[in-house]
């Protein structure tokens, strides 16, 4: 017998409006579904509440009527960017939550490390892919990722978006970007004090995030690599680790 049950998003927490901190929307008011569930774990992962199991009963199954729902609600019925983020949000099924979006004339972006490709990518308005550097332990599966593009095809803009926290990702990030001269780059330093798993402490080393920043400018432009574009975590420097903004 054929189960036609719809099947359910996981989430880990939806908020907003907000702004969104970083990558090539960065300032943009934006709605956040941020699901539970990743087939990567990144060293340095600022989201364990969404990518490890051991926090799985946080993560709430709701059918994509509810997370609708849910988005309304929370932008008053007024369309707005909705930023659909992890853990890997590519493992879950949003093809009709971004249909009922654009038919109330909502825009989404999704950003995801490009390990997983669906469909529903060619429907997005923005896909943000974002390969994971050496210093995160992963290895990148590059027939993945170019399966990302080619699901995406045509429709959505694509950006690439690269953390860096030390030399041997500033060489992957300027070998990817050379891998793909296409599509327009945002480099990231990267967050040295990613948050507990209980969100007690908010607290980020802001010094030290800065003086990564200011060593990946120098780094690029020592490089002359004008086509790169350099953004901090616009929401750490604001709320530092704090969940749900």
């Amino acid at each position: 017998m054929t189960d036609t049950r719809e099947p359910e998003i996981r989430v880990s927490e939806i908020f907003g409006p907000t702004i969104q901190g970083e990558g090539a929307l960065i300032g943009l008011p934006t709605v956040f579904v941020r699901t539970g569930g990743c087939d990567y774990r990144c060293s340095w992962c600022d989201t364990l509440h969404a990518v490890d199991t051991d926090y799985r009963d946080q993560w709430l199954p709701m059918s994509t009527d509810a997370v609708w729902d849910k988005i309304r609600e929370l932008s008053a019925g007024k369309p707005i960017t909705v930023s659909l983020s992890g853990g890997n949000p590519a493992i879950q099924p949003f093809g009709k939550l971004i249909q009922l979006g654009h038919d109330s004339g909502y825009r989404f972006a999704l950003e995801t490390q490009g390990s997983v490709s669906k469909d529903w990518f060619a429907n997005l308005d923005m896909l943000v892919l974002s390969p994971k550097p050496p210093s995160s332990g992963m290895v990148t599966d590059w027939s993945a990722f170019d399966a990302c593009l080619t699901a995406a095809g045509p429709k959505p803009e694509i950006a690439l978006k690269i953390v860096v926290f030390d030399e041997l990702d500033y060489t992957y990030a300027k070998q990817t970007a050379a891998r793909y001269p296409q599509l327009p780059v945002y480099l990231q330093p990267g967050n040295h004090t990613p948050p507990p798993a209980d969100d007690d402490n908010h607290a980020v080393d802001l010094d030290g995030v800065t003086e990564k920043m200011l060593w990946l400018v120098n780094r690029v432009m020592q490089d002359q690599w004008f086509e790169a574009h350099v953004l901090p975590q616009l929401h750490v420097m604001l709320w530092g680790n704090k969940r749900g903004v």
